[in-house]
């Protein structure tokens, strides 16, 4: 059931206009009341049951009445509900009113995805490491086990979604750690790369000139720049729609950690223009990801909007 449960600790001068709020919202399910003890402290507690897709609607007129600013709104899913009005409910109401993206959690999962804690920086430097062990062995199964590992996509989603809400403090801080993250990860990367070329651990074929995985990764060309657009646009729509399954094949689809590894084998081995495509290859990935981030984050709000639109007005005709 797609449902969320919302719990509204309003002051006391707005306790009756978010009441009259909810209950003249006929996709409030459950609307109940703690009133706050007479003459003791605090304030009165509303809590309520709403189609996620309504919440939407729901969620700013409580924030057009500025209940958040001397109050408080908590919201979380419903995993499980036994209710055969709710389940009536949801079944009468348009698809698009039933699953339209809480665009509130979308966002706060971003932001939280968007924190650069000291783990951030490790998990990159790792990736790295495990992508030149993949380069020079030629394992692209440690291609891909790098790309999950990696957790630069956080960074990139934070970026758009700061660019499409104007948050300039946002964009700053994801590219910073985007800049100093990789940085740390190639120089760290090339540390382990040049003892490798001198201790001889790189695998024969590689050392003969037989590069199958790095020739794939240094060479930007159209159908990385195509990938790279298509992966934008899945990442976003996973993310608004928590298709967890999807948003783990972007991890394995964009070229940014492998490029950033090869950057560092390159070097070490001497190979100045592998690690210029290479270099190229992770700009190429890291913008384009952004910005197509950001139009399909901006371009997704506006088609579900319109379809929410469309089916509340023909369900109250």
């Amino acid at each position: 059931m797609d449902l969320v449960h919302i719990r509204i600790v309003p002051p006391p001068a707005l306790t009756r206009e978010t009441l009259d709020l909810l209950a003249a919202d006929r996709r409030v399910l459950n609307l109940a009341v703690t009133k706050a003890p007479v003459g003791g402290p605090g304030n009165d507690v509303l809590e309520c049951d709403v189609l996620r897709g309504a919440a939407n609607h729901l969620l700013d007129a409580l924030r057009t009445l500025k209940v958040d600013h001397e109050g408080a709104i908590a919201v979380a899913d419903v995993e499980m509900m036994f209710s055969r009005r709710a389940e009536r409910f949801e079944a009468d109401e348009p698809s698009a009113i039933v699953h339209v993206p809480l665009w509130a959690a979308v966002e706060a999962n971003i932001r939280a995805s968007g924190t650069y804690l000291p783990s951030f920086y490790l998990f990159l430097v790792i990736a790295g490491l495990i992508g030149s062990v993949g380069i020079m062995t030629n394992s692209q199964i440690l291609i891909v086990a790098a790309m999950v590992v990696g957790p630069e996509y956080g960074a990139i989603t934070s970026i758009a979604l700061g660019l499409d809400r104007g948050h300039h403090r946002r964009v700053r801080e994801g590219a910073r750690a985007l800049a100093l993250g990789f940085l740390l990860a190639i120089v760290v990367t090339l540390a382990f790369a040049a003892f490798s070329r001198a201790t001889g651990q790189q695998s024969k074929a590689f050392q003969l000139g037989v590069r199958p995985v790095s020739n794939l990764i240094d060479t930007p060309n159209f159908f990385s720049l195509v990938v790279a657009v298509l992966a934008g646009i899945v990442g976003i729509v996973s993310l608004a729609e928590a298709r967890t399954s999807a948003l783990l094949g972007v991890f394995i689809s964009v070229t940014t950690i492998p490029a950033a590894s090869d950057v560092s084998v390159s070097i070490a081995f001497e190979q100045w223009h592998e690690a210029w495509g290479s270099l190229l290859q992770l700009l190429l990935n890291v913008v384009v990801l952004v910005l197509v981030g950001f139009l399909a984050l901006r371009l997704q709000r506006r088609i579900w909007g319109y379809a929410a639109r469309r089916a509340s007005a023909a369900s109250a005709g």
